[in-house]
């Protein structure tokens, strides 16, 4: 009888995993930056608070989530072109991020741009797959 997890031993988790810690570090500076601004300056606190009003929210929320599975398989794309894309690497990948939203999102609390929950998730997995979208096969 084969294993049948034969095929998730096969994936370039370490790859998958570095663009996944690179992805999230650079969303944890772009959350320092704006923390920066927020403390330091009103209009960047206006700004922010404005777009973070209860009808835009959910959008600019959904958007940035969007956004950082973009920028995941971009990073992929980019600096890991050993690795060959398909289906089973950007599920891969879901997974990867999603552990470390996690891990932020327990270490860190919550944030401006990435944490852990359903919507942002879904919104991460839309992102995956849209940029992703030349390597469905």
């Amino acid at each position: 009888m084969r294993d049948p997890f034969w095929r998730l031993k096969l994936l370039p988790w370490r790859s998958l995993l570095q663009v996944a810690v690179l992805t999230n570090l650079l969303v944890i500076a772009v959350e320092l930056f704006l923390t920066l601004g927020y403390v330091q300056f009103a209009v960047v606190r206006q700004a922010i608070f404005l777009l973070y009003r209860p009808p835009l929210g959910i959008l600019i929320i959904v958007a940035l989530a969007i956004g950082i599975g973009a920028i995941a398989v971009y990073i992929l794309e980019r600096w890991y072109q050993e690795v060959i894309i398909n289906t089973s690497i950007l599920w891969a990948l879901v997974l990867c991020l999603a552990v470390l939203l996690l891990v932020k999102s327990l270490l860190l609390g919550s944030s401006f741009l990435g944490s852990f929950d359903e919507i942002q998730l879904m919104a991460i997995i839309v992102g995956i797959f849209w940029k992703g979208r030349p390597y469905w096969r």
